[in-house]
């Protein structure tokens, strides 16, 4: 088990806190976010002894780390810009709980213009509908989409919202409250950016499963600020897929589009998603879209959540199959939406195939890069769970088709609905 917390430095002094909703730092393994004059730079585990001060222990290795890579000197940071006006969507099902604790997050936002819209996806009962229309009447906008289904969720979503940027998290995260001035304030300073991602961290790590995902990358992309621009793209020897490496460029629980540009390529595609025979993939077929319309993504990660981690063994062979079937289906999909992409695909498989099996057999050897600097060979990746990785992958072809006769001929939602923010 390893606590969860964050420290921030400012000179000689640092304050230590723990994660959102986490009880205080005692003597134990901790897991630290750690943050230099309020911004994310780094993230690491210490063991704090018996007896000792967590503050003064956790800050010490902070600063050990940072001398050790940057000097202990972050990034500059980018002009303050204002953000534009954002609507915010959270898709949910049957989680009031969650989702409570997540609109409490997102209402605490410092963005100067924004809604939130919720998402009530293919409901078994009225229980996410009251939490909203009484709890956070009148603060929350409610929409129902009977279609189960991530993305379709997330496409009448984008019909209910009025934003120049739309973001879109998940109901089991924590919001940083600079979260959605962060991941919408690049907008505003480049017109060419379509899409911005930004920093997820666990909100727990009490369970082996969630150790074992996080000890293995879990969703974060890092401390470096990035755009990739499908005018300059990055060389093939470092990313032979691109832009179909759209693992690289952020996950679902922290994205934002300009609303604009989202529209314009049709949105999500929604035969892709959790909640469809896909299992998954609509996060990453909207950020190639976005790329190959001509448009940058930014990943920022000064655009922080909290993400409630998976918590068993079966959440998690769940979640394996399920990455495994959404890379393939996501990628089905493009080339079903968007034929024209067919020749860029093929050209760069055979590099990319066999960078995939060099990254594969480097984490079965229980090595890689770890974001917070956990021993993965105490926490190896289980063959199983790479096995059940590559049966979803080669499901996934079949999962979209399969889904994709269930959606054949629906309407884009927003072409008949009304917006709000």
């Amino acid at each position: 088990m390893f606590q969860v917390a964050e420290l921030d430095l400012d000179g000689a002094r640092s304050e230590l806190r723990p994660a959102p909703g986490a009880p205080p730092v005692v003597a134990g393994e901790v897991f630290v976010l750690v943050r230099l004059r309020g911004r994310p730079v780094a993230s690491l585990t210490g063991t704090v002894p018996e007896g000792a001060d967590p503050a003064t222990v956790l800050a010490g290795l902070a600063r050990q780390r940072l001398d050790e890579t940057a000097g202990g000197t972050p990034p500059p940071r980018p002009p303050r810009r204002e953000p534009p006006p954002a609507s915010v969507v959270v898709a949910t099902r049957e989680r009031p709980g969650r989702l409570a604790t997540a609109l409490d997050s997102l209402l605490a936002q410092d963005h100067p213009d924004f809604g939130i819209v919720v998402v009530d996806n293919a409901p078994l009962t009225d229980a996410t509908r009251d939490l909203v229309t009484h709890t956070y009447a009148g603060r929350v906008h409610y929409v129902r989409e009977p279609l189960p289904g991530l993305a379709a969720a997330h496409n009448r979503g984008i019909a209910a919202a009025g934003g120049a940027v739309l973001a879109f998290t998940d109901d089991d995260v924590i919001a940083d409250p600079h979260w959605l001035s962060a991941l919408s304030a690049p907008f505003a300073g480049d017109p060419r950016i379509g899409c911005v991602t930004g920093l997820i961290l666990p909100a727990r790590l009490t369970t082996p499963a969630q150790i074992l995902l996080e000890s293995h990358g879990g969703f974060a992309k890092g401390f470096t600020a990035r755009t990739w621009d499908p005018a300059r793209p990055p060389a093939a020897t470092a990313e032979p897929l691109f832009p179909f490496t759209a693992g690289r460029f952020g996950s679902g629980a922290s994205m934002a589009f300009r609303a604009d540009a989202l529209r314009a390529v049709g949105g999500f595609d929604p035969a892709t998603g959790t909640g469809t025979p896909a299992r998954g993939g609509d996060d990453l077929y909207a950020f190639v879209r976005i790329l190959a319309a001509g448009h940058r993504l930014h990943y920022t990660p000064d655009a922080v959540v909290w993400h409630h981690h998976r918590e068993t063994p079966q959440d998690l062979r769940l979640q394996a199959y399920g990455y495994g079937a959404g890379l393939t289906a996501y990628l089905t999909a493009l080339v079903a939406r968007r034929p024209a992409l067919l020749p860029a695909l093929l050209a760069r498989l055979p590099r990319g195939l066999s960078h995939a099996r060099a990254m594969t057999a480097r984490r079965g050897d229980g090595q890689g890069g770890v974001p917070g600097e956990h021993d993965a060979r105490q926490h190896a990746w289980p063959r199983e769970l790479s096995r059940l990785e590559r049966r979803g992958m080669l499901y996934g072809p079949l999962g979209y088709l399969r889904a994709r006769r269930r959606v054949r001929g629906l309407p884009l939602p927003w072409r008949t609905g009304e917006a709000t923010r």
